[in-house]
């Protein structure tokens, strides 16, 4: 009954897709960053979710050995923040994840956050979900963190991601990262299983957008900047919202420590307007594994323009992402939703009991 519920439930997804559509972003010490099973008191009265049901997998899963733990070879890992702003979807995308997954129960959630009172939340609302929650600490990217043209993409949270490899177990090799501003609605386990090859990361890439605008006019005329970025590389857009990330490689490399170092450019010469996102091209644009786009069907907030409304890209859906200045919960709320809203709001579990 429950898989047929699932079925459904995608069924019903994909069928308002069709209807709505018209065409269809050194390594710091280690006493900076922790990780462990935080306890923080609960906030009954500023968060109020309803519980989501038992989600089990499917009879051909593969048996989980419980005492493994976060190592089990079995276990699909995801790492999603948490933070208060935007708390409300990151719920929403765990819930989706966890409903269109066929062995729901072999999921690993990583969370990652710099403030208390959100594990808590997590654990009543999934009280039977496989997640570790990591500190941050803002003060490993505060002095690296420059202006950008809106002041939510400077928070240091942003750029935890950047900080994975030394956040998570050694002995977790692979996760897949994905933003609070999202739903998933086809099985994660797909998105896992993506080649890399030799690449560190993957990500849906897209190599007609005007990859310039990402760099102020001073980088690109440049040969010290431009040409030590993209020197042999055939560089494309990728939104970090969604990435497969190869952690033992990363590790061995030390991408951590590149990023960090165009960090430290971008704050005596001003080479990009965005937050974290720009970094990462530095690093990585032009020699990413590519993920198909059904994965990251992106810009669904606008484009950094209030109240705007964006259809979806030609193609299959897998994933619907809300980046951009505008979330969907904040517009339904306000009674002045987006069209493609309608298809978050199933997966939200805000509020009491309907």
């Amino acid at each position: 009954m429950l898989r047929i519920m699932r079925f459904s439930g995608l069924f019903s997804v994909l069928l308002a897709i069709i209807v709505l559509s018209p065409s269809l972003q050194s390594f710091p010490p280690a006493e900076a960053i922790r990780s462990s099973h935080l306890r923080f008191p609960t906030s009954p009265h500023r968060f109020s979710f309803r519980k989501a049901p038992p989600f089990r997998n499917a009879a051909d899963c593969a048996a989980i050995d419980i005492d493994s733990g976060v190592c089990n070879p079995s276990l699909v890992h995801v790492a999603i923040t948490l933070d208060f702003e935007y708390l409300r979807g990151s719920i929403a995308a765990v819930n989706s994840i966890l409903q269109h997954s066929s062995c729901p129960e072999s999921v690993f959630f990583h969370f990652l956050v710099s403030e208390p009172d959100l594990e808590s939340v997590v654990r009543s609302t999934f009280p039977e979900l496989k997640f570790k929650v990591y500190y941050f600490d803002p003060e490993i990217v505060r002095t690296l963190i420059s202006t950008s043209v809106r002041q939510a993409l400077e928070q240091p949270l942003n750029y935890a991601r950047n900080y994975l490899a030394d956040l998570l177990e050694p002995c977790v090799r692979r996760v897949i990262y994905l933003d609070s501003d999202l739903i998933v609605v086809d099985d994660i386990a797909k998105l896992w299983r993506t080649r890399l090859g030799s690449k560190t990361i993957g990500a849906p890439e897209y190599c007609h957008a005007n990859f310039t605008k990402y760099f102020t006019p001073a980088f690109w005329s440049s040969e010290r900047f431009s040409a030590a970025a993209f020197g042999g590389r055939s560089p494309c857009y990728f939104n970090t919202g969604v990435m497969v990330m190869d952690l033992e490689r990363w590790r061995r490399v030390g991408y951590t420590v590149a990023i960090e170092k165009w960090m430290e450019v971008q704050k005596s010469d001003r080479i990009y307007e965005l937050g974290s996102l720009p970094p990462f091209l530095l690093v990585f644009a032009g020699d990413v594994a590519p993920i198909e786009h059904r994965w990251n069907q992106h810009g669904l907030g606008g484009d950094n323009v209030k109240g705007s409304c964006r259809d979806l890209h030609p193609g299959p859906v897998s994933l619907l992402h809300w980046s951009g200045s505008g979330k969907p919960w904040f517009r339904l709320d306000s009674r002045r939703p987006c069209p493609l809203d309608s298809l978050w709001a199933p997966y939200d579990l805000y509020g009491h009991s309907r």
